[in-house]
């Protein structure tokens, strides 16, 4: 795993937490690159705001702390 992957799984490690503090949790199904693919469970799983919430928020932080390259995309 390279360095890149390292800072991305480590700060989506630290976002869970406001997740699950909603009754949801994320996990990450593969990080290819600059693109990572997660999983949404729990009430996040059915939320109608989870694209909101990859996009707007998750997405939008490892943009703005690790790379601005970075894709989200969301694994049903």
């Amino acid at each position: 795993m390279n360095e890149l992957h390292e800072k991305i799984r480590a700060r989506l490690e630290e976002l869970r937490v406001h997740l699950q503090a909603d009754g949801g949790d994320l996990e990450i199904v593969n990080i290819d690159g600059k693109c990572v693919q997660l999983r949404l469970r729990g009430a996040c799983g059915g939320c109608p705001h989870a694209t909101m919430t990859i996009k707007s928020g998750l997405e939008r932080i490892l943009r703005e702390e690790i790379d601005p390259e970075i894709t989200i995309e969301r694994v049903l």
